[in-house]
């Protein structure tokens, strides 16, 4: 399933798969936007399949927004344990 990205007053949707085949469009279309904003919203409501390599592109995305001292927030059902990895590999 093909990735998009859409954006509605500053939060930014996304629908599809992240896995090895889509993140790393995700992840380069991501961090520029991270880079070149104030902040990051995304909600991942649409999104059907986040695999591991789509998980180290949000732990990515997140350090990065931290290094630039960029507000990052993940919305939508399934941002708990998005959370949950983040603080799992932080505390490893």
């Amino acid at each position: 399933m093909a990735l998009k990205i859409k954006e509605n007053n500053g939060i930014f949707f996304i629908e599809g798969f992240i896995n090895g085949s889509t993140v790393k469009q995700f992840k380069s279309h991501l961090d520029f936007l991270i880079l070149y904003t104030k902040g990051l919203t995304i909600n991942i409501e649409g999104v059907k399949l986040i695999d591991a390599n789509g998980m180290k592109a949000f732990r990515d995305l997140y350090t990065t927004a931290l290094m630039s001292k960029k507000h990052f927030s993940i919305i939508g059902y399934g941002c708990k344990e998005i959370f949950q990895d983040f603080e799992t590999n932080i505390a490893a």
